[in-house]
């Protein structure tokens, strides 16, 4: 095998933009050969915009036994992210999935059977992995760097979104149609990396607010407490209500600090463990000296281009994957965490009873206002985020 033929299942904004790359030849190894929408407005973008040589089809079922693919790329809305990976592996397809893996675990878990029963490759579209900075960072905390994890923080609330933007789409920001909001929809990357570098707490309690900022059902503003195993503690807080918002990602340590904010790494390097010190200093105040470190990270983020070529790689060559799809379950057990923890206002180990959650969110989408059922929703992509 030479080459992957890649069909992109979902031909709006984030698969005409894969596909956009993939014809320009930035992903060696990799031919696109086939698209699929059920919108008629997207599979007439799709006939004007790629070659000739790029079967359009409207109807999935034709595309998963045309014989022209060896993998797909599954840029549809949330819910539908799962059923699709499930079909694929079962006519033995490689899948990239876009975020988020799902929108509830019990669907993930039959996803990640699915993927081992094929034997396949399996890869989440966890873009922010590649970053040199997060790389960095993770490579510090699993080195032991940092030393032994005390705490984390991470401020992202710079997804401000006006009334405008989910008045867009009729899905948008609903249970039917989306299954969540800022949880779902902006901070699966976050969430994602948050785990990758600190690893999975034990145990979380949440606050989510349901419209608070805007005219929607779904969580527009959250705050999150975790445990750590080791007895550290960690907090997520997220908003799309505020404006101006914060990027801020702290991680402490034994032997420090790194900060990561403004595109910027730092490190507040202890010049030795505060734990030694705390046992050892015998005056009345004091603190362990340190050295501040803005840390040169080089290279730039490859970002989707770089998941989709380690995909291929993975494929062609068996290269290590960057994000395995068998990982876009842990973010998706965070953001399923905090909403089930706000709805019942209470502490929950982690892992949850994925059960009670999909009890939970059926009785959201039976009480939803929204129009559409989840059935309707046109297989698309997300939408600019």
């Amino acid at each position: 095998m030479d080459r992957v033929r890649l069909g992109i299942i979902g031909y709006g904004s984030m698969g005409s933009s894969h596909a956009d790359y993939i014809v320009k030849g930035e992903v060696p190894g990799c031919e696109l050969t086939a698209v699929f929408d059920k919108d008629t407005g997207k599979v007439k973008k799709a006939h004007e915009n790629l070659p000739e040589y790029v079967s359009v089809f409207n109807d999935l079922d034709s595309l998963l036994t045309s014989g022209i693919i060896d993998a797909v790329l599954i840029a549809t809305p949330h819910y539908f992210h799962p059923e699709i990976a499930i079909q694929a592996f079962e006519k033995g397809f490689h899948v990239l999935c876009e975020k988020p893996a799902g929108v509830y675990t019990n669907q993930v878990e039959e996803m990640n059977t699915a993927a081992v029963k094929s034997g396949k490759v399996f890869s989440m579209m966890f873009n922010q992995r590649t970053n040199p900075i997060y790389q960095k960072t993770k490579e510090m905390v699993s080195s032991g760097e940092l030393g032994e994890l005390k705490r984390c923080v991470w401020i992202i609330t710079d997804w401000y979104r006006p009334q405008s933007y989910f008045n867009a789409g009729t899905w948008r920001a609903t249970w039917k149609g989306e299954g969540g909001g800022v949880l779902l929809n902006q901070d699966p990357h976050q969430l994602d990396l948050w785990q990758w570098i600190c690893g999975m707490p034990v145990s979380i309690s949440a606050r989510c607010y349901f419209g608070k900022f805007h005219d929607i059902e779904v969580e527009d503003d959250v705050t999150a407490f975790v445990e750590y195993e080791n007895g550290a503690t960690g907090v997520f807080i997220t908003s799309t209500g505020e404006a101006p918002g914060t990027n801020r990602f702290e991680i402490s340590g034994d032997m420090g600090k790194i900060v990561i904010e403004g595109g910027k790494l730092t490190f507040y390097r202890l010049e030795m463990s505060e734990r030694k010190f705390n046992k050892e200093f015998k005056g009345g105040f004091g603190q362990p000296e340190f050295t501040v470190e803005e840390i040169n990270v080089e290279g730039e983020n490859p970002s989707h281009k770089g998941i989709t070529r380690n995909f291929v790689n993975a494929i062609l060559h068996g290269e290590k994957l960057i994000a395995p799809g068998s990982e876009g379950i842990k973010s998706l057990t965070l953001s399923n965490a905090m909403l089930l923890s706000s709805w019942l206002d209470q502490k929950l180990s982690i892992p949850i009873d994925g059960n009670l959650y999909k009890e939970m969110l059926d009785l959201k989408i039976k009480e939803s206002t929204h129009e559409k059922e989840i059935s309707d929703v046109i297989l698309d992509t997300k939408g600019t985020y």
